[in-house]
């Protein structure tokens, strides 16, 4: 039986295999995708990077610089005005203590990007894509509402991030729901920056992340922290002295930095260099370089969240409402009354967090500051809206003109985001920012689960599906990952102090950990717990209604 990929899948038809299996996943064909049409669709990529040929070293330079662009893109969602949120509490909270935290999340957000980068490569289409090919219709819709899910309560804090960017800049004179309109109005015109070529709108995206680098890097050289205790906290995993606050926001670093969308989109974002993927040794090399530059792209994404963490560490660790209210009151900068006069610990955001560094350090701080999460605001909604278009496309099949799509995916995003900002007040906005963290962790099952299945499923990857310790790792790390996001979820449920809360909460557990683990069965079976394998067992691998992950049928792309 044959199975058509995308018209961006590079395949030759595999012979007919009639009623012989290969393996006990059944081979039916995929649902109707837009590559079975006869024009081809371009989910968004309208060109494809050329990679040099003839270039025999084991490391080239010229072919890292054309495979340079994917990874930078996907490590902004690690920049985000969430992720920056949780830097500067974390240096309020905790001083230099979490630095390791940030550390190791960064290290086991770099191991699941290279499982997403490496289904991209692999099978020529994006997890959204093989999530529609895989699961049957009704888990299928569940997933990519769910997933969406995940992307507004992101795009809500990025945009959101930008509006108190533009706030700070005009001294108050921008409210925050002129500040959504005006972001949501520039990301239309940067998201047609493709058309003059692709490695321009990489070029500006490249520029954004030096924009963040120059920005908080000259906040931490203001501040000068101490050398000796951001190694110390960098490498020393321990936190003396911390309790449940501390604990609290270990946790936040971790939901902040792994995010669900993120994988969706870093998967698409490698299908934009042309790549023979019937040519296994194309595809092996396109792994390493995609590897290395995600390596380079997150490194550079650490330092700059570790600029935060650094600064609010040292200035203001342990400070209190009054000492910054003093301080306040002696500079004169505007926003003052932010700081109640009591000795309450010093509990600050994006916006306060600008305010009190422009209190200790000088105007300058202020406005640069506002410059850095503009441009982590800005970003990051871009990035946000691929990632939504990449997952509808991918989940529904959608067969729309560009326009209407980027129109639809912030359109989603764009009404509760509005009301947050017409009826929320700019200084009071950490309550929702936890609450939409919370939203985000409970999707991340979503995204890393599917990861882990497909990527270990030979008859997805061929030769390049997980190995055993690939397998044993990437579990362990999705389970840590995800147990880490369920405490941090569990613990804002207690806060509610609502009986009524609490019933609603324990229906829909019920209902999302049925769901979880529906994918969390067929995950064990791709990683090889045969004694799971009810349909094969049974004799129903071949029913279709029964057993949902199908045969990919990619001998045809890779030589075995």
């Amino acid at each position: 039986m044959k199975a058509q990929q995308d018209g961006d899948l590079l395949q030759e038809d595999s012979p007919d295999d009639g009623d012989t299996q290969t393996n006990h996943y059944s081979a039916i064909s995929p649902p109707a995708s837009p590559g079975d049409l006869d024009e081809p669709f371009s989910t968004y990529f309208e060109e494809k990077v050329a990679i040099p040929e003839n270039v025999n070293q084991v490391f080239s330079f010229r072919k890292l610089w054309a495979f340079t662009g994917p990874g930078f893109l996907m490590s902004i969602a690690y920049l985000d005005p969430g992720n920056i949120e949780s830097d500067l509490q974390s240096g309020a909270k905790a001083g230099f203590k979490l630095l390791w935290v940030l550390l190791s999340a960064t290290v086991i957000g770099l191991l699941l990007q290279r499982l997403a980068a490496r289904l991209g490569v692999v099978t020529g289409m994006h997890l959204a894509e093989v999530c529609n090919r895989q699961y049957s219709t009704v888990p299928r819709i569940i997933l990519w509402i769910m997933v969406e899910l995940a992307i507004i309560g992101s795009d809500m804090q990025e945009v959101i991030g930008c509006a108190i960017a533009l706030n700070l800049l005009s001294v108050g004179k921008i409210p925050l729901w002129a500040g959504v309109l005006i972001t949501i109005t520039d990301t239309f015109v940067f998201l047609f920056l493709d058309k003059y070529g692709l490695r321009k709108l990489e070029a500006f995206f490249g520029f954004l992340i030096t924009v963040m680098a120059i920005s908080f890097g000259y906040e931490y050289v203001l501040v000068k922290p101490d050398q000796g205790e951001v190694l110390k906290g960098m490498f020393l995993p321990y936190c003396e002295g911390c309790g449940p606050t501390q604990l609290e926001q270990a946790v936040g670093i971790v939901g902040a930095v792994i995010m669900p969308h993120n994988i969706y989109l870093h998967s698409a974002l490698v299908k934009s260099r042309d790549i023979d993927r019937r040519n296994k040794k194309e595809v092996k090399e396109a792994n390493k370089y995609y590897f290395i530059e995600s390596t380079i792209a997150l490194f550079v994404s650490f330092l700059i969240n570790v600029f935060v963490v650094a600064v609010f560490a040292q200035a203001f660790y342990n400070k209190t409402n009054w000492q910054v209210n003093q301080e306040c009151n002696v500079t004169n900068i505007p926003h003052q009354g932010l700081f109640p006069n009591n000795n309450e610990t010093l509990e600050v955001d994006i916006y306060k967090g600008g305010v009190v560094l422009g209190c200790f350090f000088g105007p300058a701080a202020l406005y640069i500051w506002a410059i850095g999460i503009l441009a982590a605001g800005q970003s990051s909604t871009m990035t946000g809206t691929y990632s939504g278009q990449f997952v509808m496309e991918g989940f529904l099949n959608l067969r729309w003109s560009r326009f209407a799509r980027v129109l639809l995916t912030r359109s989603i995003a764009i009404t509760p985001t509005l009301l947050v900002a017409i009826f929320q007040d700019v200084q009071h906005l950490t309550g929702m920012n936890d609450f939409l963290n919370v939203l985000q962790s409970m999707q991340l099952p979503f995204a890393l689960i599917p990861i882990l299945t497909f990527t270990s499923l030979t008859s997805i990857m061929n030769d390049f599906a997980n190995g055993l310790f690939w397998k044993i790792g990437g579990g362990v790390v999705v389970l840590l990952v995800c147990a880490i996001n369920m405490y941090f979820v569990v613990v804002y449920v207690a806060t509610l102090h609502s009986i009524w809360l609490y019933v609603l909460a324990a229906l829909l557990s019920v209902a999302y950990l049925c769901f979880v683990g529906y994918l969390v069965w067929h995950c064990l079976v791709a990683l090889g717990v045969s004694c799971l394998d009810f349909g094969s067992r049974m004799g129903l691998a071949r029913h279709t209604d029964i057993y949902l992950l199908n045969d990919m049928d990619v001998d045809g792309v890779i030589e075995r």
